[in-house]
């Protein structure tokens, strides 16, 4: 039930993103980053299907990024992939183009797109492309963090259309509409408040293991607790963790593999400043 219930809510995420695609920002010249804003300029140019660009160029993708980033994310990865790249094929004969005012286009596109990505990401996976290259990337070069590899990618495809399509407004209007799927994401995922997050407390027998993965595949800082049992009068170590709302579900994930009894409370915290959250000065 829980593969099943990962699988609609990816699949969701999927039909939204090409919606956005497929109605607003395609037809209407816009290159949103990444490579659905190469494959948008290529179906300018050459009519090259959008949907079947993304597909093919991501396979090697797949392949080089197994080994170094993991199977789980991977094969999440490419179920969004590949349900976005099918449903903006398939939907475009379908769907009537909005070619109306363009800050509108930016403004739900921008928002489609964003809601979209946000239901993937919170499932631990992605729709391929530059998320793909960022991730390993970073992991060649873990002083840069992944957000900003993925805004220097998106700024070289969005600085590239404004070349092929001859205007410099359609790459404005595409960083237009970047910047508000970044805003939604933020939204969806975190809340309207930046600052806040959740608080994961674990109690198990196999808190080396947990720690060892929430610190490697979550990258999130963990606290060891020592505990004592009340009923039990076990000596126990509770795993204090903070996380982003995003990060929720593969933390959750690691430690229900590998600890089935693990005793979990999660609550949200209002504010959490410090390392990999907002700093307070």
């Amino acid at each position: 039930m829980k593969s099943f219930k990962n699988t609609i809510i990816i699949i969701t995420g999927s039909v939204l993103y090409a919606l956005s695609v497929s109605v607003f920002t395609a037809p209407n010249n816009i290159a949103p980053g990444g490579l659905t804003g190469i494959g948008t300029v290529l179906n300018y140019l050459f009519k090259i299907p959008i949907g079947t660009f993304i597909l093919i160029m991501n396979v090697p993708l797949f392949i080089i990024g197994f080994k170094i980033l993991g199977r789980g994310y991977l094969l999440k990865s490419a179920l969004g992939t590949a349900c976005a790249s099918a449903a903006i094929d398939l939907i475009s004969p379908f769907v009537i183009p909005y070619r109306g005012d363009m800050i509108l286009t930016c403004l739900f596109g921008g928002a489609l797109s964003g809601t979209g990505l946000a239901l993937i990401f919170s499932r631990g996976g992605s729709t391929g492309g530059t998320d793909i290259i960022a991730s390993i990337v970073h992991k060649r070069l873990s002083h840069i963090s992944i957000g900003r590899l993925i805004l220097v990618f998106d700024a070289a495809v969005v600085t590239l259309s404004a070349f092929a399509y001859g205007n410099a407004e359609n790459a404005m209007y595409a960083a237009v509409a970047i910047f508000v799927s970044s805003k939604v994401i933020d939204v969806v995922s975190y809340g309207t408040s930046r600052d806040n997050g959740k608080l994961m407390f674990i109690i198990t027998t196999e808190h080396r293991e947990i720690l060892s993965q929430l610190l490697t595949k979550v990258s999130r800082g963990v606290t060891v607790l020592d505990a004592f049992g009340g009923y039990s009068g076990e000596k126990r170590k509770i795993l204090m963790c903070a996380l982003r709302p995003n990060q929720l579900f593969k933390a959750d994930s690691i430690v229900k593999s590998l600890d089935k009894n693990a005793f979990l409370i999660v609550t949200t915290a209002s504010t959490v400043s410090g390392l990999g959250f907002k700093n307070k000065t």
